[in-house]
C-alpha cells in the first residue's frame, strides 16, 4: 500500500491574511485526488512545505491567561463573520513575521483585552496544535500566562468587535451549563478552570 502523497499546489484565492489552495495528491490507492486548503502561508512557502518537506512555522498564539489580582480567567466575546454571531473565545492572534512567542502574546493580550502580560508559564511552541486540519493547515502555540491591569477596548483594531471579560471559577461553570456559543478551545479551558481554578496556572 502506498502512502498518500501531495503532488502539486495551485492558488485559487489570495488575500492579505489567508489563501485558498487546490492541493493535488495521490491517495493510498494511488488515485489522483484534490483537496481545498485554507492557509495563512503564501504560495511559495506552502509549496516548500508540501513538496520539499520544509518545516512550517506556527501561525498564531492562543492565550490562556489568569488575571493575577482577580484570580479569574481572561475571556473574550467576539463577533465572527463566518458564523454571523458573537462567540466566547480565548484571546489569540497571528505571529507577526519572525517575532518571538512572548512578544506575540504580550501584543495580542494588550490589543484584545488591554491587560499587561506578567509571566508566561508554558509555551507549546515545539509541538504544533492544529485547529481544524480538515480544512486548514493553521497551527498555534497554546500559551498559559499571568496578566494584570484593567480591561480596555482602546487598543482594538477597526475590524475587531471584542468584549473582554474576567470569569470566576463559578462563572466558568455557569457558562458551561448555558446555551452560549463557545469555541472549542475556550470550552475545554472553561472545563478545566471550572474544576481547578487558579491551580491550573501553577
Amino acid at each position: 500500500m502506498n502512502n498518500t502523497k501531495i503532488k502539486d499546489v495551485k492558488p485559487l484565492v489570495k488575500t492579505k491574511f489567508v489563501g485558498l489552495y487546490d492541493v493535488e495528491y495521490k491517495n493510498k490507492k494511488d488515485e489522483d485526488r484534490h483537496w481545498m486548503v485554507a492557509s495563512r502561508k503564501d504560495e511559495d512557502e506552502l509549496k516548500k512545505i508540501y513538496l520539499e518537506n520544509k518545516e512550517d512555522k506556527i501561525d498564531a498564539v492562543v492565550i490562556a491567561a489568569l488575571h493575577k489580582s482577580e484570580n479569574k480567567l481572561v475571556l473574550i466575546k467576539q463577533f465572527r463573520v463566518p458564523i454571523n454571531n458573537y462567540i466566547y473565545e480565548l484571546p489569540a492572534g497571528l505571529v507577526d513575521n519572525d517575532e518571538d512567542m512572548e512578544k506575540s502574546v504580550a501584543r495580542e493580550l494588550k490589543e484584545e483585552t488591554g491587560l499587561d502580560l506578567i509571566k508566561i508559564n508554558e509555551i507549546n511552541s515545539r509541538q504544533k496544535v492544529y485547529l481544524s486540519p480538515g480544512m486548514t493547515d493553521e497551527s498555534v502555540a497554546f500559551v498559559y500566562c499571568l496578566c494584570d491591569g484593567d480591561l480596555s477596548s482602546e487598543f482594538l483594531e477597526d475590524d475587531e468587535d471584542i468584549q473582554a471579560m474576567l470569569v470566576s471559577q463559578k462563572e466558568a461553570n455557569d457558562l458551561l451549563k448555558g446555551n452560549d456559543i463557545i469555541d472549542i478551545k475556550s470550552y475545554l479551558m472553561l472545563q478545566m478552570f471550572a474544576n481547578l481554578g487558579e491551580k491550573l496556572f501553577n
